[in-house]
């Protein structure tokens, strides 16, 4: 899911020719391009969606919009480690009874058909 989150402007600059700032959205910064608002200057907060800011917003709204976010679980969805949300909806989906692998009685998580079939048949592979 694509939010468009409030963001307070840390500092600006320009790259390749853009208009850009860095932004801290609850505690995770990001390069946001100010393109759509070239008036906005550090310290003040705008709503950004897809790397863009796109509206300026008073503080207490961003802050009150922030926080819920952050309560309802949807800043870490969307500005998260993806590797980590992977990895944690994995092991919620998985078949084993442990998240982190099978059971003692099946295959271990580096065992290939191969070297089971070799196994079985008393060879090595």
């Amino acid at each position: 899911m694509c939010l468009a989150v409030p963001g307070r402007v840390l500092d600006i600059g320009e790259k390749d020719g853009t208009r850009m700032a860095t932004v801290d959205f609850g505690g995770v910064h990001k390069e946001v391009c100010l393109e759509y608002l070239p008036d906005l200057q550090v310290g003040e907060y705008a709503i950004v969606h897809v790397g863009f800011a796109l509206q300026r917003l008073d503080e207490e709204s961003a802050r009150q919009t922030l926080a819920l976010f952050e309560e309802l679980g949807m800043l870490q969805e969307e500005f998260g480690d993806p590797w980590e949300q992977a990895a944690a909806q994995a092991g919620a989906d998985s078949p084993w009874p442990f998240a982190d692998g099978p059971s003692a009685d099946g295959p271990s998580a580096g065992e290939t058909a191969a070297s089971r079939h070799a196994q079985a048949e008393g060879g090595q592979l």
